[in-house]
């Protein structure tokens, strides 16, 4: 049987036949007027115009995809239609589902791949080809069962590998290689790598053997590698552990944790000791006096410009007074005056000038020769000369190096502030306690061990934050302060 089929893709419907889709209110109105819309804007071409025949007629085809595969239209006749010749009739519980003798039924195309059947292990048939009911699929398999005959989608991101055409090439040409017997180069040098490596151990290798006295303890629950583990193997798998760099071993500075602190500053400390303390806070109270003077003198405004009678009465008559001398119109000071006094020089005179240097530059030759052939009667004191130079050469690297240890144990420029040295804690003569119960207490212990973090240079110097009001204060008197001073 042929079904018949129009050019628009889609099946005709012929007398007899329904289509997928058909109109469930073919009743509707017709002669209803139209509302005049405007459609000149693209905001109102959604909301005010109709596309459900559209709508329809995707759904239509899209339905068509899920069941049959593709569009009727485009099936042959032999995949939508078969004609039953009869047969012998099955069991009557079973004889539902079977068609009619010259019954046209719809069959879906046999080329397109039909939905996987989860409980297809579990059916059996019998020699005769029935069925038993006890091996029908479930009902919740069979909802659970897609029922669409639209092929997944592929993924063509699983399929895809990066560099896929040089990887190729590079298996390729390692087959070729492996063929002929050519080792490739990364292996060869591991395997150099690996002889190097036995070669230094040599003997090494081997296990001790577990009566020997001088074979190293191995704990045998830790978690650490043995020590006499190949590095190769730890290194490829991932066992070696890390280096420590030599730098994380250096300390930031040479000075100790806890300075002690001078014998001066004992609570009972003896007069010379108190002195040389007092001696020492003298001479850097004066060094910041130094530094506060030197600024005032470099802020001080110069004296050579203070304004004088004469040099204010200058500037007011300046401009008042003109030069009675006239230029004349040919200053012997102005360029065209001396280019004009300038002479051209003869022949006579070049060659005259020539002469002289070419003189001048043989003498110094000749000097120069002579100098070099004296210096072979001077060895002696040349010897005498470089031992000089060495000795001085020598002290100032002994310098270089005081310096540099010098240096280490002073602080560092770690951030934006310099470092400055914490007042010096102190008694006078004066304020010297003769018992400990009346010993008045000096700076703070905070204080100190924040400052050696610093000089230190483990933390940068900071110096505290100072507090500014995000908002001005507002002054407002009180109900009660303006009824007293009312």
């Amino acid at each position: 049987m042929a079904s018949g089929t129009r050019k628009g893709g889609m099946a005709a419907p012929r007398d007899g036949f329904l289509s997928f889709k058909t109109d469930l209110n073919p009743s509707g109105p017709k002669n209803k007027k139209k509302k005049q819309l405007n459609k000149n804007k693209k905001k109102s071409w959604g909301k005010h115009s109709d596309v459900r025949d559209v709508e329809e007629f995707l759904e239509d085809v899209r339905f068509q995809e899920r069941t049959v595969g593709g569009l009727i239209s485009e099936k042959p006749d032999d995949s939508l239609f078969f004609v039953d010749a009869g047969g012998e009739r099955r069991d009557s519980n079973l004889d539902k589902d079977k068609p009619l003798q010259d019954d046209v039924i719809l069959q879906p195309d046999s080329r397109i791949p039909a939905p996987t059947d989860v409980s297809s292990g579990l059916d059996s048939e019998k020699p005769d080809g029935s069925r038993h009911r006890k091996d029908k699929p479930l009902r919740i398999d069979v909802i659970l069962q897609s029922d669409s005959r639209i092929p997944a989608p592929k993924d063509v991101l699983a399929h895809q590998i990066p560099n896929a055409k040089k990887l190729r090439v590079i298996a390729q040409r390692a087959q070729q290689l492996e063929a002929r017997g050519v080792v490739p180069r990364q292996q060869r040098l591991l395997q150099a790598r690996l002889q190097r490596s036995l070669a230094r151990k040599g003997k090494a290798n081997k296990p001790a053997a577990n009566n020997d006295p001088q074979r190293g303890f191995y704990d045998l629950w830790s978690g650490a590698a043995a020590e006499t583990a190949d590095p190769w193997y730890l290194q490829q798998t991932k066992k070696m552990l890390v280096k420590r760099p030599a730098r994380l071993n250096v300390k930031p500075s040479t000075l100790p944790a806890v300075e002690v602190p001078a014998p001066g500053a004992s609570y009972n400390p003896d007069f010379l000791s108190h002195q040389a303390l007092l001696r020492q806070g003298h001479e850097i109270e004066l060094k910041k006096q130094k530094a506060e003077l030197r600024l005032e003198r470099q802020l001080a405004f110069p004296k050579e410009q203070i304004a004088t009678r004469e040099s204010v009465f200058q500037e007011e008559v300046e401009g008042l007074i003109e030069d009675s001398e006239d230029e004349g119109p040919h200053d012997e000071y102005t360029p065209q005056y001396q280019a004009a006094s300038r002479e051209k020089k003869t022949e006579r005179q070049r060659k005259w000038e020539r002469q002289l240097r070419e003189r001048e530059k043989r003498w110094k030759a000749l000097r120069q020769a002579r100098d070099r052939q004296q210096q072979l009667f001077r060895l002696r004191s040349l010897k005498a000369e470089v031992l000089r130079q060495e000795e001085t050469t020598g002290l100032r690297k002994e310098a270089r190096r005081a310096k540099k240890l010098e240096e280490e144990s002073m602080p560092r420029r770690l951030g934006k502030l310099k470092y400055q040295e914490p007042d010096l804690d102190l008694q006078l003569s004066s304020e010297m306690a003769g018992s400990l119960r009346k010993l008045k207490p000096e700076g703070s212990i905070l204080k100190d061990r924040f400052k050696s973090l610093q000089k230190r240079n483990l933390i940068e110097p900071r110096e505290r934050a100072k507090f500014v009001r995000k908002h001005k204060l507002k002054y407002v008197e009180k109900r009660a302060f303006r009824e007293v001073t009312l």
